[in-house]
């Protein structure tokens, strides 16, 4: 039964905002250090730390100085971050076997993470495009981007980074059947703790530009991802989706982008109950970084606020580009 709201001025919501220490008793979100997954960028090399331009404050790191950013996510309090390789073009081929290679960038830099910080948590991304010569997260024969083949060397990927001593994986790829392949495969290959953070409604946007300049994907990129990637105009399609990666083995679920999709975080939550994560992508960040680098927002509290969102939809957790800056302001 609704309950009914007495009439002013016997209900007075300004009571609950006069303080500080009110509007703290009565608030219905909290964000904290541990909501987050700290998105790095991992590149060949060795004391190299370079710039992402339309990033502003975001770097490449070579795999010793991503071992040092992951002692001072540790000491921050962040409890996971996230690998992206920034692959040499000479690695790139239309067989992207480099993906699976044990020795490959991420994989190098899942082990020195995990011996420089044990303590925190290791998310890697699964698709082949660091490593598509295509600059596409499948494989392409005669321009279409193939589904259960692009499955297989998915499922290899995955294997490698397990055996590297990866905690979390993270499908981004769309391809359809990958979250059962992956869950089949980590269970006969003895990897039952390997959990599996599926971007299981990852739609084809905009947002993401200033990532793939990250990765080194933008000049490789051949045509779209519409294929495979979600049609920004759908929101029943994302619960199917999210309904079948969840029945093929995956434990977390995510939606990216993130602010301009909070409608399907909140269904999605809503619906499943699931651990639910956003990835407020890069595109977002360099909105948020500009805009404030020009003097027209404050920095620091529309990040605060933006990241607050995030709960308020639902979701469990996000993975920020601002995470190692919002956990030093939550941290005091």
């Amino acid at each position: 039964m609704k309950p009914t709201i007495a009439p002013y001025p016997l209900t007075r919501f300004r009571r609950a905002r006069q303080s500080q220490a009110i509007r703290g008793l009565v608030r219905e979100n909290t964000l904290t250090v541990d909501d987050f997954i700290w998105p790095v960028f991992v590149r060949d090399g060795e004391g190299i730390e370079e710039p992402v331009p339309s990033m502003p404050g975001v770097m490449r790191r070579s795999v010793d100085l991503i071992a040092k950013a992951a002692l001072e996510a540790q000491a921050l309090g962040i409890p996971a971050i996230c690998l992206f390789p920034y692959t040499d073009a000479s690695l790139k081929t239309e067989d992207c076997a480099e993906a699976w290679n044990p020795d490959n960038l991420s994989n190098r830099a899942i082990r020195a993470v995990k011996a420089s910080a044990p303590d925190i948590a290791v998310m890697t991304d699964v698709a082949l495009d660091p490593y598509n010569i295509n600059g596409h997260d499948g494989y392409v024969v005669d321009g279409e981007i193939v589904n259960d083949q692009t499955v297989e060397a998915l499922v290899k990927m995955t294997l490698a980074q397990a055996e590297a001593g990866a905690d979390i994986i993270g499908p981004s790829d769309m391809m359809d059947g990958r979250i059962g392949a992956m869950r089949s495969a980590l269970e006969a290959a003895g990897h039952h703790n390997v959990m599996i953070l599926s971007y299981a409604a990852k739609y084809a946007s905009a947002f993401y530009g200033p990532f793939r300049d990250a990765v080194g994907a933008s000049g490789a990129l051949t045509g779209d991802k519409k294929t495979y990637q979600m049609d920004p105009a759908n929101s029943n399609e994302a619960l199917r989706l999210i309904e079948r990666d969840l029945t093929e083995g995956a434990d977390m679920v995510m939606i990216k982008p993130g602010m301009p999709y909070l409608d399907i975080c909140r269904r999605v939550k809503d619906n499943f109950g699931a651990p639910t994560y956003a990835y407020q992508v890069s595109g977002e960040f360099a909105m948020i970084r500009a805009a404030a680098q020009n003097g027209w927002i404050d920095g620091e509290k529309v990040m605060l606020e933006s990241l607050m969102a995030f709960k308020r939809a639902g979701c469990d957790g996000i993975l920020t580009y601002f995470a190692p800056e919002a956990a030093r302001i939550l941290q005091g």
